[in-house]
């Protein structure tokens, strides 16, 4: 018999004694584990939303809020901007600026938010059309890969929005369709949860005041498909930043900012000057998302040393299972060196069984980390839109991995050395 048998033997002999350890540990390793996973994914997904967006500039209020609202949509607006506001910003050849896109909110079909906005946010997140084609007239929408998967949306469906963030049929629009001329192919960023269409249309769809006061038969033989493909005169034709100028009384949520140069003096110190000096807000995703991070990372922080203690106790509690597992075992450890084992293979023996436990512990916490990420993930997902996956493993993992095996290790070391070192004739005479 092997000694790695004989070392399984030794531990499935008397599982009871051993069960709370290996849970215990496997606890404080999938915790671990969790916070690594999700700490990575969160991590990726706010780095990749942030496409190279140096600023954005919206209505006063909270800079985290306008960051969170317009980069990744999962907050609401601190309210909207008048063009003639922000036209210096939307007009072309800017010295500062290389690109300034401008985005509408207000709507959303089945929690998936509707923005009016031009192409360039299609270029910013690296879209491609997976069918279908962009949006040209009003009422037009290109969507996301996750929207059209969630909602079932095909090439020349017709829908209505409901007004705000939160799907529901009381404030539906149902005076005005919107409809599907294209879906986009998955990019793996916020781009995928978007219904996007031009600014005219987010005007269009709250330009009916009647909607709020007409009763049920108001709408009684209204042709809803004449709203769908018209293309007003008096809007936007070509989805460009020029054409938004021709309407400087409406209104925008937020302009995203990309600078030619992040270098340049008078870049570092252009959000400070729209906030002191004009009615706008501006706000630095990359700033705002690491004091987003610092703030996550104390709670996180403070499980990860929760997670740690719960893995050094359950360490020692390995340790007085195995010293207690030898006290118990003595004459047999004493009859294996009276047959020819070395001080070396019963040191051996016992570390392995130290190690295995440890080994079993870590299977555990891993299996619970990507069940547990896996069930979190689908409320998440309600909640926010964001995909998170339990399937995903770390390189980090096989550091926790060796991490466990030491601690297995020394947990195992001390009833080792006395097992090895113990007197032969002493423990047998006892006998």
């Amino acid at each position: 018999m092997s000694i790695i048998q004989l070392a399984w033997r030794n531990i499935v002999k008397n599982p009871l004694n051993l069960l709370l350890s290996i849970i215990l540990f496997g606890l404080g390793v999938g915790l671990i584990s969790f916070l690594l996973l999700f700490n990575a994914q969160l991590k990726e997904k706010f780095d990749k939303n942030l496409a190279e967006i140096d600023l954005v500039v919206g209505a006063k209020g909270s800079p985290l809020q306008m960051i969170l609202c317009n980069m990744y949509h999962i907050d609401n607006p601190t309210g909207n901007i008048p063009i003639k506001n922000a036209a210096p910003l939307l007009r072309d050849l800017h010295p500062l600026i290389k690109k300034a896109i401008p985005l509408s909110l207000g709507d959303n079909y089945k929690s998936y938010r509707i923005v009016g906005t031009n192409y360039d946010l299609v270029e910013l997140y690296g879209g491609k059309l997976k069918e279908g084609a962009l949006w040209v007239k009003d009422f037009e929408v290109t969507i996301g890969k996750t929207v059209a998967y969630e909602t079932g949306l095909k090439i020349g469906d017709e829908f209505v929005s409901s007004h705000g963030f939160v799907d529901d049929e009381d404030l539906a629009h149902d005076h005005v369709g919107f409809k599907v001329v294209g879906i986009f192919d998955g990019t793996g960023s916020v781009l995928d949860q978007l219904i996007l269409t031009n600014t005219a249309t987010i005007w269009n769809v709250h330009e009916h005041p009647e909607e709020e006061s007409a009763d049920s038969t108001s709408h009684e033989g209204h042709d809803h498909a004449a709203h769908i493909g018209h293309d007003h005169s008096d809007h936007l034709h070509d989805n460009s930043n020029a054409d938004l100028l021709n309407h400087p009384e409406n209104e925008i949520t937020s302009v995203l900012i990309q600078y030619k140069s992040r270098t340049n003096f008078q870049a570092l110190n252009f959000g400070r000057n729209i906030n002191e000096n004009t009615e706008m807000q501006a706000a630095s995703p990359a700033i705002e998302i690491n004091r987003l991070y610092n703030m996550i990372g104390v709670g996180t922080e403070a499980l990860r040393s929760l997670a740690l203690l719960i893995a050094i106790v359950s360490a020692l509690s390995i340790f007085i299972s195995l010293f207690k597992s030898m006290k118990e075992r003595k004459y047999e450890l004493a009859l294996m060196r009276v047959m020819g084992a070395s001080r070396t293979k019963v040191f051996s023996l016992i570390i392995l069984e130290g190690l295995i436990l440890a080994l079993i512990g870590f299977i555990i916490g891993t299996i619970l980390c990507h069940v547990g990420m896996e069930v979190i993930a689908k409320y998440l997902k309600a909640d926010f839109r964001y995909s998170f996956t339990g399937w995903k493993f770390l390189n980090e993992e096989w550091l926790v991995l060796g991490i466990s095996l030491i601690l297995g290790f020394v947990a195992a070391i001390i009833p080792a050395v006395q097992a090895a070192s113990s007197d032969i004739n002493k423990t047998l005479s006892e006998k």
